[in-house]
């Protein structure tokens, strides 16, 4: 697939993008014939003029099974992609440590919807951070920001040298062209870009779009391991899509902006830089529809621990405490007998920051709208509300099937500090806290205590 042939005013790459199956896996893929060498990866002459170059995004000594990198056969080697660098601000896009004496991030809260403002936004004006955490200097940790976009990035490109983004639309479908090939996807999808990787964002169909973003600091995320649930379901990794190549030999005055240590600077070149025609390897973006997502639950009686629905996961330096964890909450049966179903009360090592795809979550019926965005920090006591645990508690169980509803959560090892966006412009719940004043005592030193609701 070739975009060899756009105009200069053609900055669309106005075809359906093509892709292959897998995750992790070390893909092969040419925009021209022949433009891909066999056999090895740096000839002396690389076919059609290309210039042959390798994107690392791990250390070359790191063991094999962990190793990362492509090898891409551009039309300009990316030294040509950059100049002179200049600092901007991008105001609203914060990196850890960002800790403000007069926000307190101590605290149980929860936002609606953060609303199209009526401004002009691209990817990069129009991304909004709501917390950070860790160290963006060190690697490790992350920031979590919804995104507000109102129009494609015009001959203007990006790529973040401190982190992968994992983008979970809301609202609106978004078009990635990047150096690898194109990806497409649309709420209820979501898409990995790799640290390094240079891209634009287009909205396809000309409407505002809005969802969240984990920066993710540290390591790539990759499946968690199943443990005894064995080979398949959970997140598979046949139905993980990477873009075929494509290419734009396009000549344009370009703009290239690039985070570097929580900073950002543009430098200004004439051509675009989305030029290989041909690349194989194993770091690649990648794209995941989420009703593919295969839940695993209790069939019996008791609640696993939500760590079950984990869709993708980063490593910290502690054995099985994620930097980052991704976690799903999507339709599902409930068959448990005898059993509080919901997610139950708790204190947790872990910060959780949840946002609302659609539909209704069943520990918080009321106030989570879809679009929403709770934080539970961590050693902060969360649960049902009122109206959840009634329910819960009274409801005659059988199997039931919960509908109409996908939730997420960003769960970090990591306190989460609030921007200052998060705590004075974004529309912050104010009674949210209150959600759990109507819970009642109902211990009255009987063996049945006090359940007369």
């Amino acid at each position: 697939m070739s975009f060899d042939t756009l105009t200069s005013s053609d900055n669309t790459m106005g075809t359906t993008p093509g892709y292959m199956p897998g995750f992790g896996n070390d893909f092969e893929t040419e925009a021209l014939p022949g433009a891909l060498p066999q056999g090895m990866n740096s000839p002396q002459k690389c076919a059609y003029g290309l210039y042959g170059e390798q994107l690392s995004g791990t250390a070359f000594t790191a063991p094999s099974h962990q190793n990362e990198r492509t090898w891409c056969y551009r039309i300009r080697p990316s030294v040509k992609h950059v100049g002179r660098f200049d600092k901007i601000d991008v105001p609203y896009w914060k990196s850890a440590p960002h800790v403000l004496d007069d926000v307190i991030s101590l605290g149980q809260y929860r936002w609606d919807p953060i609303p199209h403002a009526g401004e002009s936004l691209t990817w990069l004006t129009g991304m909004r951070t709501v917390t950070t955490a860790g160290d963006v200097y060190t690697q490790a940790g992350m920031a979590t920001h919804v995104y507000l976009v109102t129009e494609s990035m015009e001959d203007e490109y990006f790529f973040s040298a401190d982190s992968e983004l994992l983008v979970v639309p809301q609202e609106g479908r978004l078009r990635f062209c990047t150096e690898l090939g194109v990806i497409d996807i649309e709420p209820k999808e979501i898409a990995i870009l790799p640290r390094g990787l240079v891209y634009r964002v287009e909205l396809p169909e000309g409407k505002p779009a809005r969802g969240f973003v984990c920066e993710n600091y540290g390591q790539k995320l990759d499946l968690p391991g199943r443990g005894p649930i064995g080979a398949n379901c959970m997140a598979n990794r046949r139905d993980f899509k990477t873009p075929i190549a494509a290419f734009e030999d396009r000549d344009a005055h370009s703009r290239v902006v690039i985070k570097w240590q929580g900073q950002f600077h543009e430098t200004f070149i004439d051509h675009s830089p989305l030029d290989v025609v041909a690349w194989h390897g194993n770091y690649a973006p990648c794209k995941y529809d989420l009703r593919d997502y295969c839940p695993i639950g209790a069939i019996l009686f008791d609640h696993p621990d939500p760590s079950i629905f984990t869709v993708l996961t980063a490593p910290s330096g502690v054995p099985r405490t994620a930097n980052i964890d991704f976690v799903l909450f999507r339709e599902r049966w409930m068959t448990m007998e005898d059993t509080f179903r919901p997610p139950w009360y708790h204190k947790n090592v872990m910060s959780e920051l949840m946002g609302n795809i659609y539909g209704e979550y069943d520990a918080k019926p009321d106030g989570f709208a879809p679009g929403g965005i709770s934080l539970h920090n961590m050693m902060l006591p969360h649960g049902p509300d009122q109206t959840a645990f009634d329910k819960a508690t009274h409801s005659n169980l059988g199997p039931e099937k919960l509908e109409n509803t996908m939730s997420f959560m960003f769960e970090t090892r990591y306190p989460q500090h609030l921007t200052e966006f998060a705590a004075k412009e974004a529309p912050l719940q104010d009674n949210y806290i209150d959600c759990w004043d109507s819970l009642e005592k109902n211990f009255d030193g009987t063996p049945e205590g006090n359940w007369k609701r």
